[in-house]
């Protein structure tokens, strides 16, 4: 009777894991769509997948997007500036923050992306992009990568005004 008291405690814990798994595995799976849709070069999965809500973040402190302008940016860039992207080397993570603003489950995405611009110049950066996902849908992201080491590999260089 003890054994199966026990058996019945754990029963509910061990279905809640593997839902819990499950849900991970499916908000994975939306992110690497997401990820399929910008080496694919797609204008239109990004309205498919993006929430009406969305919110992007970075990769500078004051970098902030919504659908529509994630949208029409990403129409500039495949029309004007990309050639190719090819993401290597990426691993993808879930965890559920369950509190403060940001409250709900995510997917951390980090990779080596290799660009190549319609000009014929190419950069290699490392990125790492948090992803919020609900009701199979990316509400929000977080986007952190070396902005000054993508533009000098692009050629620009950077003075410092004080020594002009």
């Amino acid at each position: 009777m003890k054994k199966l008291i026990i058996v019945f405690t754990l029963i509910p814990f061990l279905f809640g894991c593997s839902l819990q798994k499950d849900k991970s595995e499916q908000n994975i799976a939306v992110v690497e769509k997401y990820i399929s849709i910008i080496e694919t070069m797609s204008l239109d999965g990004m309205d498919t997948i993006l929430s009406d809500d969305y919110h992007g973040l970075g990769p500078s402190f004051n970098d902030s997007i919504n659908k529509q302008q994630a949208i029409e940016s990403w129409k500039y860039n495949v029309e004007n500036l990309y050639e190719k992207i090819e993401y290597k080397r990426e691993q993808h993570g879930s965890v559920i923050i369950s509190k403060g603003p940001n409250k709900g489950e995510w997917v951390s995405s980090w990779a080596e992306l290799n660009i190549t611009y319609k000009n014929g110049k190419s950069i290699v950066i490392w990125a790492n992009t948090a992803y919020k996902v609900e009701n199979d849908k990316i509400v929000k992201s977080f986007t952190f990568y070396n902005e000054a080491d993508a533009l000098e590999q692009l050629g620009y260089v950077f003075i410092n005004p004080d020594n002009l």
